[in-house]
Order: structure tokens, then sequence, then C-alpha cells
């Protein structure tokens, strides 16, 4: 589908938020300077995002869009009072695509809808900042990746921990060769969540756009547990708790590995030639799809193999290594375990042999974002390098946990080696028309 097809229903723009750019805000730097934002998504992480970029001081927040009228009133409440200014609001993310006022997307969407205003954002020339994971399947990812590449934009995925103070001096440390030679990983989500029971299907609430909300997946009737926070826990939705959750703490964990073993003149660790799994949905009698319980091991071959597992008990009232969920690096000299509020190494015998802190805020991976806006260099989390390659761990551990079988993956191709189930699952079925993947 052509972007002008995509775009015909959105010729009306929303422009007229352009007019409030005209005047010096309080806080910001002068108008000709501050980066023009359109936000998509109001709620949940969304409403996390609206709020940091409406607080940055070099940009500015125009306008938002939401399929949801009733989260609006929270978001533009908290623009107003973060800049002094009040946002356009709109139903149809299109029309902030097709605004030429705008600089850059922020989408905050969830996961079945992070691929297509992506990509139609490159289309229309505008850098994008897009929620974990890249999209919905491998399909998705690879081509927002294309997209990126063809009209050379930049895209932030929202691993925030890659910004922070606390990564880079683990990161740092690791490279120091402290740990020896470091051969495994692992990362995990040790904290409780609830069921999600079984309401019965219901019309959507008044307002919504719940045929839009649906958009590339099948229809199927309203029902509260495929909306708003527990989409994730569904096949057409989300892409479960290793997608949600665990995307940050593998990113962690692969990152942390990889310069461990750069310290050893390691050849970067790059993704995994292989993928198995082990668990299931055991513990919640309730509408969830995913796994509640699973274990993932990825092997990665070349001359110095590696291993990374990760472990996820979303049940479970306890943390593991003192942590709720965390990444580890395990080498000959000793092993790290890291947070979301701070890093410790350990030598023989337990000695500490450093440590370090620091928070999770977005902020910084904001202004990072930003700030390569205006440089054109590519951010700390690059969708081609970090974040699309720590989304395709999710990716193919989901799509393992589905076939019940070991998968050998092709790095070069993103493809499964002989396995046509396998290699089904990379992608949907089928995209709901008029809601199918754009051609970059």
């Amino acid at each position: 589908m052509q972007r002008r097809e995509f775009l015909a229903s959105s010729a009306i723009s929303v422009a007229g938020a352009a007019s409030i750019l005209a005047a010096d805000v309080p806080g910001k730097v002068v108008a000709s300077e501050r980066i023009r934002v359109g936000c998509i998504g109001t709620g949940g992480r969304a409403f996390s995002l609206v709020n940091s970029f409406s607080r940055n001081k070099n940009c500015e927040v125009v306008a938002l869009a939401d399929i949801d009228p009733g989260k609006f009133g929270a978001a533009v409440a908290a623009v107003e009072k973060n800049q002094g200014t009040k946002p356009q609001t709109v139903g149809d993310f299109r029309k902030l695509i097709d605004d030429k006022s705008l600089d850059a997307i922020v989408v905050g969407t969830p996961d079945h809808w992070h691929a297509i205003p992506t990509i139609l954002a490159c289309l229309a020339g505008k850098d994008v900042y897009v929620e974990k994971p890249d999209g919905h399947n491998i399909v998705e990812g690879q081509r927002m990746v294309a997209a990126m590449r063809k009209h050379g934009r930049v895209i932030q995925m929202g691993t925030q921990a890659r910004s922070t103070e606390r990564m880079r001096s683990a990161i740092e440390f690791l490279k120091s060769g402290a740990l020896g030679n470091s051969l495994v990983a692992r990362a995990w989500e040790s904290s409780k969540q609830g069921s999600i029971g079984f309401p019965k299907d219901r019309e959507p609430p008044e307002g919504v756009d719940y045929d839009m909300w649906l958009g590339p997946a099948p229809k199927q009737p309203f029902n509260p547990n495929r909306y708003h926070g527990r989409w994730r826990w569904f096949y057409d939705f989300g892409t479960g708790d290793l997608g949600n959750d665990g995307v940050h703490r593998l990113d962690m964990a692969a990152w942390a590995l990889s310069a461990a073993g750069e310290a050893n003149g390691d050849d970067p660790l790059g993704l995994p030639t292989t993928v198995s799994t082990g668990g299931g949905k055991w513990y919640f009698d309730d509408m969830q799809e995913w796994p509640d319980c699973l274990q993932v091991t990825y092997e990665y071959g070349g001359e110095t193999p590696k291993l990374l597992t990760y472990e996820m008990r979303i049940w479970a009232p306890y943390s593991f290594l003192g942590e709720s969920e965390g990444a580890a690096v395990y080498g000959d000299k000793g092993y790290i375990v890291i947070g979301n509020t701070n890093w410790k190494a350990y030598g023989p015998n337990n000695a500490v042999l450093a440590e370090g802190a620091g928070g999770n805020d977005e902020a910084e991976h904001v202004q990072n974002f930003l700030d390569c806006i205006k440089s054109r260099k590519r951010p700390n989390a690059d969708l081609e390098t970090v974040g699309h390659p720590s989304s395709l761990l999710c990716h193919i551990g989901n799509v393992a946990s589905r076939v019940g079988r070991k998968l050998t993956f092709d790095a070069k191709t993103e493809t499964f080696i002989n396995d046509v189930e396998a290699n089904a699952l990379r992608t949907r079925p089928e995209y709901r028309k008029p809601w199918v993947l754009p051609e970059v």
C-alpha cells in the first residue's frame, strides 16, 4: 500500500497546532530551536512519554492522538502544566504523520501498533521514538529498519537503560576485563503479577474507535482483557512478558556479555545461532495466552561460543540474586549482577570488586533522541543496531515457545533454518485491511 493511499482519509492536518510554536514558552529554548513532536497514544507508557517530552526544554509537544478520547484529559493537562501550552488532540494518528509542522513522532501504542506508524513516519520524513519491542513480530521489525535506512531517519527504541549512568558505568567496568573469560549471561523477571480472570465480551466504551484499535489484528469482540494494559497477554496484540519486561533485561544482559567479551578480544556477540524454551501457561487460570513460566536458552556460535538464558516467573513474590528483575554475567574471575537501580560485581569468595548505582528514568533517553535529531548521529538505542536485535531475542524466543522445539536461527536473513512452521510465525497470517504493513 502506498503512503498516499494510506493517508487519503487524513487530509485534515493539525497544522493549526503549529501556531502555538510562535510564542516563547517559559523554560523552553526559543521557538525556532524547539523540536516539534506529535505523540501517538496517551495512556500507560505513552502517558509517561508525553510527560517526558513535554518537560524537555528542547521540544514542544504539539499534538496527541488516541482512539480513546477518555485518555486525553490527563495527558493534555500534563502537557499544559509542563510547557504552558495546550496540545491539539485527534483520534486518527495519520493526521500527525501527515502534518508537515511536526519533526518527530513518539509511538507509545500497544505492540501491534508500533510498526505501521513508525514506517509511515519514516516515509513522511519524520524521526521516531518508539516503545519496545520494535514491532509485533520479526517481519515488522525488519520493515521498520528498512524504512529507517531508506529514508535516513533517526529511530530510538524505548529501552531507556541504554542512556543511564548506571548502565554506562557497568559496561565500562565490564570492558576492563575484571570478570575474566565470560561465557554465560542470564536475564530474569521474578516480580509477581495477578490473574486477569475471564470477563465477558461487551460493547466498547463510548467514544472509543475500537475498529482502529484492532488495526491489523483480526476482527473480534471487545473484551476489557484485550484492551488497556492487558492486551499484552494475547497473541494478536502483544508479545507476552518476554517482549514487555524481558526485552529490557535481555538488552542489558546481551550488552553486558558483549562488553565482557570485548575485554578478552572476542568478536561482537551478534545474534544467537539457536534458541530453545521450556515452560508454558502453568500458573494462572485466566484468559492469558502467553506463558507465565518460561525459560529461554540462546546459544551463540563462532570462535567464542556464549550462552544467554532468560527466566520468567511472573507469579513469584520474591527476588532473585537480590533483584526482582535483572541481568548477570559470569566470568572465570567474577560475576556481575545488574538491577534497575544498581549493579555490583563479585570476585572469588564473593568479595565485592566494584559497584554502581543510578536510576532508570527515561529523561536521558529522550534527551539523547532529541540530540540525535539535530546531530543525525545514531541514538543510544538505535533501532538497527540495538533496538531490533534486542527485540529479535524476544520474538525468536516466543516463536520457539509456540512451536515447542529447539530452532536454528540464520542471523543474516532473520529466518529459522528448515522450519516452515516457525517461519510462518515471523509475521501475521494476514493483516486486516486497510492496516497492511506499508512497503518502503
